[in-house]
């Protein structure tokens, strides 16, 4: 469904036989879905699935039903890199505008800022014993980048703050296959660690203090997590920009359809589910049979609130 929809409607038959190299009806439209629409529903597949299984890491690690991806400043430290590579030329002269040139420049910059942020924060989960306390220090660490982005935007112009607004709306449809193959690579071993982690994520389910009389080591179990989470989202945010809900919502709406906290058991239905729902968004955000694309973060939010909320209060009571 996703493929068929857009500016141009191609019918399932015309995209079953160009996905199975058989000729289409218009040649146009083998160029349109193996070029760009087949790409960025695959992007949509892995953005989906990354960010709803890195929120339901982050909501067992802190046990935290609020806690989403971007909880220790990995979308802040990424929106501080970028900003500095947009607005940066504003205050600190030419070579972040060059660097702005090249589409690389801006995924670079993305990842080095996240890098540094969960730099800082593994070196504080090395130290510090509290779990919440790491949550607390992340949150430190996205107001210091924000307020650093206040003030390069208050020095940028009109055009800049344009530009980096527009790359904090998300957008799905500017990766080349290129681009999704090396996204897909980080993908895949952050979902990799994600899996090796279901037996401790489990027994986090209990406690800190209990998982300890089990004999499981919490540090190095937070310091994989963290890493898994940070894979996952940082490079999610580096090449499709901040994108919201998907990783707070769907473990919530997955707990109510599963009602379980088993993570065998809600690891693949998030991956499954967080697939599905940004399709579906992406979908809505095509505006089908118009030239017009709305912001996915915009559609995101606006889709699976209501639906989160009406399951909560339909259900009332959260598993977790």
């Amino acid at each position: 469904m996703n493929i068929s929809l857009g500016s141009v409607s191609i019918p399932l038959k015309d995209i079953f036989n160009s996905l199975t190299g058989n000729p289409t009806g218009q040649e146009t439209w083998q160029h349109i879905i193996q070029n760009y629409r087949l790409p960025k529903s695959l992007t949509a597949i892995i953005v989906g699935s990354g960010l709803g299984i890195s929120g339901l890491l982050m909501q067992t690690l802190f046990r935290n039903p609020l806690a989403g991806p971007f909880v220790l400043g990995i979308s802040s430290g990424a929106s501080l890199g970028v900003a500095l590579v947009i607005l940066g030329s504003g205050v600190f002269g030419g070579i972040f505008a060059s660097l702005f040139i090249s589409k690389w420049g801006v995924v670079i910059a993305a990842s080095l800022g996240s890098f540094l942020v969960l730099l800082a924060v593994l070196m504080v989960s090395i130290k510090v014993r509290d779990t919440m306390a790491i949550l607390i220090i992340g949150l430190m660490f996205a107001s210091i980048t924000a307020a650093i982005v206040s003030v390069l935007s208050y020095f940028g112009s009109a055009e800049q703050l344009q530009q980096y607004i527009f790359w904090g709306f998300g957008s799905l449809g500017n990766l080349s296959w290129h681009d999704v193959l090396i996204l897909f690579l980080i993908y895949g071993l952050g979902i990799i660690i994600s899996i090796l982690s279901i037996k401790p994520l489990n027994t986090l389910l209990l406690g800190e203090n209990y998982a300890k009389s089990l004999g499981l080591n919490i540090k190095q179990s937070r310091l994989i997590i963290i890493i898994a989470t940070s894979l996952l989202a940082g490079t999610i945010t580096a090449f499709t920009g901040p994108i919201a809900f998907i990783g707070l919502a769907i473990p919530h709406i997955t707990r109510q359809v599963f009602n379980t906290s088993n993570h065998k058991i809600l690891l693949p239905a998030v991956f499954i589910f967080g697939a599905i729902v940004m399709l579906i968004c992406d979908s809505i955000a095509q505006l089908p049979n118009s030239d017009f694309t709305l912001p996915i973060n915009a559609i995101t939010s606006l889709v699976g609130a209501p639906v989160v909320i009406w399951l909560l209060v339909r259900k009332r009571k959260m598993i977790f």
